[in-house]
């Protein structure tokens, strides 16, 4: 991290301070209201030494049972054990508000005080909607110019990252209709490869196409409900495609639930230091995809 430095978005590319092409790959963590045992510094060190990230998303529940609507300040300190952590081990943190519906002045009020904390650190990057459901794309884009100025009136330089309709699928909307005059902002497609193919992939690179900026803050190997078996081939054209576009990737989750997608069993401590087997078939395929990637 300390020889990227601040980042900054160049046409469709992510750049480090010194203007060369960066990727991050990371890992997100699982909806902290529902799993938020791994909220841990030590998760976070773990995760860095020996999965080889660098860049942790705290994915924030919203509306759900203790996320924060209900429980802010649980929530926020949650969020920032994380956020502090990455830091301090030099990794980049991206703050996702993890929500499938809009809650505009919950989240502008969030994303100010965020902005005020960490704004000056080059690590932070800003999830502003995780995945937009039904909404369509003027209504997230409308959301979405609120939210960014309020983070730009305090952090002139930070990612921004914005969601796209359809659970970050539409990135083809976006890139007709992308939000102007603001700079270093990056458009989330999501991708769950047994779902999510070649198709999906051409509407990103229509959206490259356009010079619309790609991240992907979520994705892993099996169906979009997070279950079901890992489709291993369609996974690795998809890290393919990412790596060859230069478009950075998170897998999703770091979590014990009874599910595909959660990369750990529940013998997995809070504090890292795991075995393989404390890992699902998804964990050991993830670590090892970012170890080989992330040298």
């Amino acid at each position: 991290m300390k020889k990227h430095g601040a980042l900054q978005v160049d046409g469709t590319q992510l750049k480090d301070q010194h203007g060369q092409p960066i990727v991050l790959r990371g890992m997100s963590f699982g909806w902290h209201n529902f799993w938020p045992r791994f909220y841990t510094p030590e998760t976070v060190s773990w995760l860095k030494k020996d999965w080889k990230i660098n860049v942790i998303r705290a994915a924030m529940g919203i509306e759900p049972k203790d996320g924060y609507l209900q429980k802010p300040e649980w929530s926020k300190e949650k969020i920032k054990m994380v956020v502090d952590a990455a830091i301090k081990e030099d990794i980049y943190v991206i703050i996702d508000w993890h929500s499938h519906g809009i809650q505009l002045e919950e989240a502008k009020a969030f994303f100010k005080e965020m902005a005020q904390t960490y704004g000056k650190h080059p690590h932070v990057i800003y999830e502003i909607f995780n995945e937009p459901d039904q909404e369509t794309w003027p209504e997230v884009k409308a959301y979405s110019k609120e939210v960014i100025s309020i983070i730009r009136a305090i952090d002139p330089d930070n990612i921004i990252l914005v969601g796209t309709p359809h659970w970050d699928q539409d990135v083809h909307l976006a890139a007709d209709d992308p939000i102007k005059g603001i700079n270093n902002l990056m458009y989330t497609l999501h991708f769950y490869a047994a779902t999510h193919k070649e198709e999906l992939r051409k509407r990103g690179d229509y959206a490259l196409s356009k010079g619309l900026p790609l991240f992907i803050s979520e994705s892993a190997g099996m169906e979009a409900s997070g279950d079901g078996p890992l489709n291993e081939k369609e996974w690795q054209r998809w890290i393919d495609w990412a790596e060859k576009n230069k478009i950075s990737w998170v897998t999703w989750s770091v979590s014990d639930k009874d599910e595909t997608c959660s990369v750990l069993l529940p013998s997995a401590s809070s504090t890292g230091n795991w075995k393989d087997s404390d890992l699902k078939p998804s964990g050991l395929k993830t670590r090892a995809l970012l170890r080989k990637y992330n040298k």
